[in-house]
């Protein structure tokens, strides 16, 4: 019996603790860009510095120093077994860019084997996709974001 209650805290403390993290304001950053096709081949690779500021409500995405998109979002879903190591998070938006044209948007964040991708899809371009591989990924504080 003692077993299986500490089994049920550990295992309330790992939820807790990954469910923890997608409620936190983050800044992911990348120096390349991989443009994909509708069946994941790489079309084009772009050497570019990206970073993604993703809070609980909205997400900004800057390219080479210039804000390129951001958005609201609408849905997400965060099950991180090791934060920001193994897991996933999926998120839903509405991405206006600098003219004000607005695309509907899925972001997916993953973390296999320690590595962090970051995949973008326009809804309405199912053939294209984004892939981003994650070099340097930290929580913001109210003092450190901007």
């Amino acid at each position: 019996m003692r077993k299986i209650v500490i089994t049920l805290v550990l295992l309330a403390a790992g939820s807790t603790i990954s469910l923890a993290q997608c409620d936190k304001k983050i800044k992911m950053t990348s120096s390349q860009t991989q443009y994909l096709d509708a069946n994941g081949n790489v079309e084009r690779t772009v050497d570019e510095n990206d970073t993604f500021e993703i809070s609980p409500s909205n997400v900004k995405i800057v390219v080479n120093g210039n804000d390129a998109m951001s958005g609201t979002i609408s849905s997400n879903t965060c099950d991180w077994k090791v934060p920001f190591k193994e897991g996933k998070t999926i998120i839903n938006t509405r991405l206006e860019d600098q003219s004000g044209d607005v695309k509907e948007a899925v972001l997916t964040i993953e973390g296999k084997d320690g590595k962090v991708t970051l995949l973008a899809q326009l809804v309405s371009m199912p053939d294209k996709k984004i892939r981003i591989a994650i070099e340097k990924f930290e929580e913001l504080t109210e003092n450190t974001s901007k």
